[in-house]
């Protein structure tokens, strides 16, 4: 399913993680852009959804941040550097969240 608007397309895609390997199902709660075993991305997107940018680099999870009560990851490509802020999901793994915090706290 997609929808679009100007700056935002939402996508529910299923995928294989290319960092851990492992098959990624459609989410049922809301529109996945990370990986919820090993929380890694792709830069394949301009404006969320579009599919436009050309890097295709993996982006890790860096830190994690709160925002209104909620977890926030910080991704950062590891081709071009760019950095980018993505909503934690309900169903992203603790120990990876966990991981990633003692990360961003140890910097």
């Amino acid at each position: 399913m997609v929808i679009s608007s100007r700056r935002f397309t939402a996508r529910n895609e299923s995928f294989v993680c290319r960092v851990c390997k492992k098959e990624v199902p459609k989410s049922t709660k809301s529109y996945r852009n990370h990986c919820p075993f090993c929380l890694s991305s792709l830069h394949v997107d301009i404006f969320p959804g579009d599919r436009l940018e050309k890097c295709h680099g993996v982006m890790i999870a860096k830190a994690l941040e709160q925002k209104n009560g909620k977890w926030i990851i910080v991704h950062e490509c590891q081709t071009c550097g760019k950095k980018q802020k993505n909503k934690a999901a309900e169903d992203d793994s603790q120990e990876a969240l966990i991981l990633v915090s003692k990360k961003s706290a140890q910097q």
